[in-house]
């Protein structure tokens, strides 16, 4: 389990709405470090003391706890009772046009490798996940990523590229060799993902050749793949 360490921030705040001044830090992965969101209280949820959140700029920060919120991040491997709960979170996040894709043709009616997809959780919350499909190449076998989804009100605050460096890790250490994904290469480049070749792998239907990407496990992975990609 990873566990939250509270901060409470200096100086006034202005917006009384949230406590914008509490900030909630973990550690996801050795060497990365990412922040969850401020929380949004319900109906009948406790709420923090204004004057426990904010103090003036003279005094010493004072820590600040949210009674009965359970605030750790944990990630786990994905299991089949998570799929209903995933399965909602990626309609919320791509709505039903994720039919349509090309790279959803590619995991339809496959099973992921649950050994190397993972999940996100704040409590009991469902907040990102990360499958890992089995394919081919020609002949060879790869993986595909994705989808890797991240509850909305959690972006931006390194969940996701935790989950793909969970799934690389567990990838490279089970001696796979090579992982493909259709992405946006500036935000996939930031754990080693780097545009495919134009013309070695293809996809069986229309994708933006420059969304193509490649992650190598194992050093001449991409130079022994070459062909279409297809269903294992």
């Amino acid at each position: 389990m990873l566990a939250l360490a509270p901060f409470a921030a200096n100086g006034p705040k202005t917006n009384s709405r949230r406590p914008s001044g509490l900030r909630f830090f973990f550690t996801a992965l050795p060497g990365g470090r990412a922040h969850l969101p401020p929380l949004l209280f319900g109906q009948g949820a406790p709420r923090p003391d204004p004057q426990a959140i904010s103090s003036p700029l003279s005094a010493p920060p004072r820590p600040c706890y949210l009674a009965r919120m359970d605030l750790a991040l944990r990630f786990s491997p994905l299991v089949p009772e998570d799929e209903a709960a995933v399965e909602k979170l990626d309609e919320r996040a791509f709505g039903p046009g994720r039919f349509a894709r090309t790279a959803y043709r590619l995991r339809e009616d496959v099973a992921p490798d649950y050994a190397l997809s993972f999940v996100a959780r704040v409590g009991t919350l469902l907040v990102g996940a990360n499958r890992m499909t089995p394919i081919l190449v020609g002949s060879t076998p790869a993986l595909l990523l994705g989808p890797l989804t991240v509850e909305p009100a959690f972006r931006s605050q390194g969940v996701g590229e935790a989950l793909m460096k969970l799934s690389l890790d567990a990838a490279r250490a089970s001696g796979q060799g090579l992982v493909l994904l259709v992405g946006d290469e500036e935000y996939y480049a930031r754990v080693g993902f780097a545009r495919a070749p134009l013309g070695k792998i293809t996809m069986p239907g229309p994708v933006d050749p420059k969304r193509l990407l490649y992650f190598e496990l194992r050093e001449g992975a991409l130079a022994a793949t070459s062909g279409r990609m297809r269903r294992l």
